[in-house]
């Protein structure tokens, strides 16, 4: 991408139609705030000019900052187009092609945006909009466009009257500017509504009526240009990310049964020949390794990390456990804060009682261990190489390699004889 474009992204927006004291931009989708999907844009453009326009609740949205993002405040959320001018001050010195993004705009994808920035440079535009063609477009500005089909204008709904609410063509809110363009037509923008906001549709007919060119190129997919503002919407962000993330995996060599059924959280590593059965959830930074097996109706969350050929499967939960290869972890078994070696047998119902009131303690399992159905591990607790615990077992000492345990507390019953089997 050229180095003479320039970001400015906005995520200044309260929460309202939410609900929610949280930024809208923070909100999670698929285990991620969606601002995050749009930073991830942003770096695939390699702009050396970012600017984030933060307002409610600056010092949350911050934190997801990457350090080479300027942030420019605006003070009073006032519209869109007082937020742009709150950006473009961030950029003082730069001359060339300013992008509008919008931080709730997560499903926008890469060679959309490079399609949009390459077409306005390509035709020396002055304005380029992204647009999108909806069979229902309520509750969107509509695109107006004169006799020689230029757009001349976007309406939005509310003032829009009966034939210009037939208008299929909307607004998405992305545009590419010239800067010079931008920048001197922004004052004379009037609140005109209202809500006394400045709204920076409002300068698309300013520049039409100057003179300037303004084009626009549709979205071949409306869906990438959902922008969210109810709980709704942020529902159906995440139905259509998780669909994607799904569909890349399933490209990649992993059997996923049943996807709308499935659900992974952005940041997870899965392994190929990995199959993943229905009604499992799979959260941010999972790594799952190859031919592992998981579900129906596991759950993986932060930090869990599985070797090859492992097995996690029905109504399990897993948080903060590394499990070796070629471990088996069945049935209705809670595995917390522990780290177990390869080729161990855990039982079915056996808990890794991980937390003493104060704080969560760890559980050490080592290569080739038996641990018998029901077994409760009392953390925190180290089990050697080759024992075997007894059914309703309740482990509260550390257990020597090569030694069978049983009973409440556990008590050492002889040495195993044999390795653990299946």
């Amino acid at each position: 991408m050229k180095k003479d474009i320039a970001v400015i992204i906005l995520a200044a927006g309260k929460s309202t139609r939410m609900k929610s004291e949280v930024p809208k931009v923070l909100h999670s989708i698929c285990g991620r705030p969606m601002l995050g999907y749009v930073l991830d844009l942003v770096a695939s453009l390699k702009s050396r000019h970012v600017v984030a326009v933060l307002g409610h609740k600056q010092e949350l949205v911050r934190k997801i900052l990457p350090k080479s993002v300027k942030i420019a405040i605006q003070k009073n959320l006032i519209g869109t187009a007082d937020a742009v001018k709150a950006g473009l001050s961030a950029l003082k010195g730069f001359k060339g092609t300013v992008l509008l993004l919008y931080g709730d705009n997560p499903l926008l994808k890469d060679k959309t945006l490079k399609k949009l920035i390459d077409y306005h440079l390509k035709n020396n535009v002055d304005a380029t909009l992204l647009t999108a063609h909806l069979k229902k477009p309520a509750g969107y500005g509509r695109i107006m466009r004169d006799k020689c089909f230029n757009i001349c204008g976007i309406v939005e709904e509310k003032d829009a009257d009966e034939v210009q609410k037939d208008i299929k063509e909307i607004n998405t809110g992305i545009m590419v500017f010239k800067k010079d363009k931008l920048e001197e037509n922004l004052k004379y923008i009037r609140p005109n509504n209202l809500k006394k906001e400045y709204y920076l549709t409002d300068i698309v007919e300013i520049l039409a009526k100057k003179g300037y060119l303004v084009d626009g190129i549709k979205v071949e997919d409306a869906q990438e240009a959902l922008g969210i503002n109810t709980r709704k919407e942020l529902a159906q962000a995440g139905s259509l990310m998780q669909t994607r993330i799904n569909d890349k995996f399933m490209q990649a060599g992993v059997t996923i049964m049943d996807p709308k059924s499935t659900f992974i959280n952005f940041g997870t590593k899965i392994g190929s020949d990995t199959k993943i059965y229905p009604f499992t959830v799979i959260e941010r930074g999972v790594k799952i390794g190859k031919r592992c097996s998981v579900g129906p109706f596991a759950h993986l969350r932060e930090n869990v990390e599985l070797k090859d050929d492992v097995t996690a499967g029905n109504f399990i939960e897993m948080v903060r456990a590394k499990i070796g290869s070629k471990t088996l972890v069945k049935h209705f078994s809670y595995i917390g804060d522990s780290t177990l070696g390869s080729n161990v047998n855990i039982g079915a119902g056996t808990v890794t009682a991980n937390f003493d009131g104060i704080r969560k303690n760890n559980t050490i399992i080592k290569d080739n261990v038996n641990i018998g159905s029901d077994t409760i591990i009392v953390a925190p607790a180290k089990i050697g190489k080759f024992a075997v615990t007894g059914a309703g077992s309740v482990v509260t000492k550390n257990i020597p390699d090569k030694t069978v345990v049983a009973g409440v507390p556990a008590r050492i019953l002889r040495k195993s004889v044999f390795p653990a089997g299946r």
